[in-house]
């Protein structure tokens, strides 16, 4: 199931996911997709990384 949530912190933050992949340089823009795509989660340092990237909360990001 795709994560909407995370798709739309990262557009209001106008950014793509290679933007925020490199922001983290912790991982790619296909890590991101995957994400997004819901084939994958992130680490949970990860998680809090992206959250504070974005502005959002890790749960909101990434919650069930």
């Amino acid at each position: 199931m795709k994560n909407l949530n995370l798709i739309a912190a990262r557009k209001n933050m106008k950014m793509t996911q290679q933007e925020l992949a490199n922001k983290t340089k912790a991982v790619t823009k296909a890590t991101i997709s995957n994400w997004e795509n819901g084939y994958s989660r992130p680490r949970l340092e990860i998680a809090i990384l992206v959250a504070e990237i974005l502005k959002k909360d890790v749960s909101f990001l990434f919650k069930d």
